[in-house]
């Protein structure tokens, strides 16, 4: 038994309940399908079934979003409480990196509200390829 039960092992908790608990997912059954998917590991093992049990010291790797998350399990909650005591329950090994803004290139009009028909067409003098 290397911790893949869910029957009461003290200094335990099951992965979607930890997971829950910690406010990387809305809900438990979010949680639950993202593990079910295998894309889970636990110290480097991959892991498919939402009833594993984890422990502190344990450290999972999950995609959220669209980043992939590494995290060390430093406690189990008994309840999902707030934010900052979630975040007390793990230490994110690989923080997830800002992302840069996809729309930079694109000419934004800054004057406040809409833009006139001339202030369009100047737009499309400047950045011609950018409005199509």
């Amino acid at each position: 038994m290397t911790g893949e039960t869910a029957g009461g092992a003290a200094g335990k908790l099951r992965i979607d309940k930890w997971l829950w608990q910690a406010r990387f997912f809305k809900t438990r059954s979010l949680a639950a399908k993202t593990v079910g998917t295998g894309r889970c590991r636990v110290n480097g093992t991959p892991v498919a079934k939402p009833a594993f049990c984890v422990s502190p010291g344990d450290v999972l790797t999950f995609p959220q979003a669209h980043d992939m998350r590494v995290i060390r399990v430093e406690a189990l909650g008994v309840r999902r409480g707030p934010a900052p005591e979630a975040r007390t329950l793990y230490t994110d090994m690989a923080p997830p990196e800002p992302r840069e803004a996809s729309l930079t290139s694109v000419p934004r009009f800054d004057r406040g509200g809409r833009p006139t028909k001339r202030d369009r067409r100047m737009m499309e003098k400047t950045f011609p390829d950018a409005l199509e």
